[in-house]
């Protein structure tokens, strides 16, 4: 089920093969502005210019997910899609697991620091009839996701947009007493500072100046909560599988990225001391990325399918 494509991505990733970037165009003309040919003729974008990396996200949401109007602020984080689309794609196969081989539709779904692009409850919702909980700490973003939502039909009533008023909890807060998740995702801050963000910014802006050529899963800009935060994604996520235990009864799959593998060994220390019945580390590879999703279940495997019964409405 989770066999990967030869470029990497997950088989029912819609962003296999190159960008069709006529078609883009003729979706949404503003992307013109920033496409070109390459030195092997084909048609591609400057990934070092975050406006033309904005407008290609911009009308990769209006064709293959019906957003039509999608914006960020300046200098927030700017996802690349394809990426996000795995995350999604390789949960469902986790519930699938736990659902006959079948992808639940009737789901609720909570995103840990769902940002002002809300990209990931753009994605589940779109593809899978998914209802989402999007949470953050920062008010620009609150602000933003939910200008997303409410400016698309197709988005309304599937996501709600809350936020974390205390910045030292993830889920206290956010998940109440009625609320049932069949997964929680997560992209943390994954620098340990802001130094070593600005570093890691200037690092992939030089690459990208030597392969302009070549499509690229980088992300660009991005505010302080988005990239960084004390002691970086070891810290941030240790603190996610302590917190979680509080409400190992109202979610069925806890997850994360963890885009460090040397990072994983304290990840797997902090899990065994809160003793979850099944952990799953499932990789993913887009290009020369390689990062990884990190899941955590206190639900017995056994009980899985009578939890999508009584909580799912299946």
């Amino acid at each position: 089920m989770n066999k990967q494509t030869d470029k990497g991505l997950h088989p029912r990733n819609l962003h296999n093969g190159r960008y069709d970037f006529p078609v883009l165009i003729k979706q949404d003309p503003c992307l013109k502005a920033y496409v070109s040919e390459n030195i092997y003729g084909d048609l591609s974008i400057d990934f070092s210019n975050p406006e033309a990396v904005l407008s290609l996200n911009a009308a990769l949401l209006s064709y293959f997910y019906d957003v039509k109007k999608w914006s960020i602020p300046k200098n927030y984080l700017c996802p690349p899609i394809p990426g996000r689309a795995d995350y999604i794609h390789y949960m469902a196969d986790l519930l699938a697991e736990s659902n006959g081989g079948v992808v639940p539709k009737e789901v609720k779904v909570l995103d840990v620091g769902v940002g002002a692009n809300c990209i990931y409850p753009i994605i589940g919702s779109s593809i899978y009839g998914w209802e989402f909980v999007g949470s953050d700490v920062d008010d620009i973003s609150i602000k933003s996701a939910k200008s997303i939502v409410q400016n698309n039909e197709t988005l309304n009533g599937k996501i709600e947009i809350q936020k974390q008023e205390n910045p030292d909890n993830i889920f206290t807060g956010i998940i109440a007493k009625k609320d049932c998740f069949a997964f929680t995702l997560c992209n943390p801050p994954f620098h340990t500072s802001e130094e070593e963000a600005s570093r890691g910014s200037q690092r992939k802006n030089r690459n990208l100046t030597k392969q302009k050529t070549k499509n690229s899963s980088l992300n660009f800009g991005g505010q302080a909560n988005e990239l960084w935060c004390p002691g970086g994604e070891v810290a941030f996520i240790r603190k996610m599988i302590t917190q979680s235990v509080v409400h190992r009864n109202k979610v069925l799959w806890f997850s994360t990225l963890v885009s460090k593998k040397e990072n994983l060994k304290s990840i797997y220390k902090a899990l065994k001391l809160v003793n979850p019945q099944e952990v799953k580390t499932i990789e993913m590879k887009q290009g020369q990325k390689v990062t990884r999703i990190v899941a955590w279940s206190f639900i017995e495997k056994k009980r899985a399918s009578e939890w999508f019964k009584k909580h799912a409405n299946l």
